[in-house]
């Protein structure tokens, strides 16, 4: 190094962590070269809304939900506790050539996010089969309602501790025994 180059941050001070990245103030992960940012549940909304309008991530392409129940996980950045559930939501720059991976935290004492469907609309079903299948709710939907179970269903069947096989299927016209 030239006695005249100015000193990076690692040489000044060695034992200090470089800061962790931020998207809009949410922390920053990589998975298999894709970004994932994880926001808090109240930071969700702003974000999408600033990403689709601020930064080009204009669709929606899908939104999951995910039990945790007895999966231990290391891949969330620090200071992002890890919950029961996990909703994801997969963004898409067409300008950037991009997706963008969102994963929010769900307490499963509080399985209560933010709806989407004001900033993306086509995330109304999306939101319902969350709801449907594993007990989410999305406060602010305009029409929570099953889209996947009959509506006297009790229960939500992927959830982990969901008790398989305690209801017999019975096919249309299949001979009885």
């Amino acid at each position: 190094m030239a006695d005249d180059a100015p000193a990076t941050d690692a040489e000044v001070a060695p034992d200090v962590a470089p800061e962790p990245e931020l998207l809009h103030g949410a922390p920053v992960t990589y998975s298999r070269g894709q970004k994932v940012a994880h926001p808090t549940r109240e930071q969700l909304v702003d974000l999408v809304r600033t990403l689709r309008d601020d930064d080009g991530y204009v669709m929606c392409l899908d939104l999951a939900g995910v039990d945790y129940l007895a999966h231990r996980r290391a891949d969330l950045p620090e200071g992002v506790e890890p919950e029961r559930f996990e909703v994801v939501v997969t963004l898409i720059s067409h300008a950037q050539r991009e997706r963008l991976r969102l994963r929010v935290q769900v307490p499963e004492s509080d399985p209560v996010v933010p709806t989407l469907f004001e900033v993306h609309p086509g995330t109304d079903a999306m939101e319902r089969e969350v709801f449907d299948m594993f007990g989410i709710a999305f406060d602010g939907h305009p029409d929570l309602t099953r889209i996947l179970m009959p509506e006297d269903w009790h229960g939500h069947p992927l959830r982990k501790d969901y008790a398989v096989g305690r209801i017999p299927v019975q096919f249309k016209d299949a001979p009885s025994r």
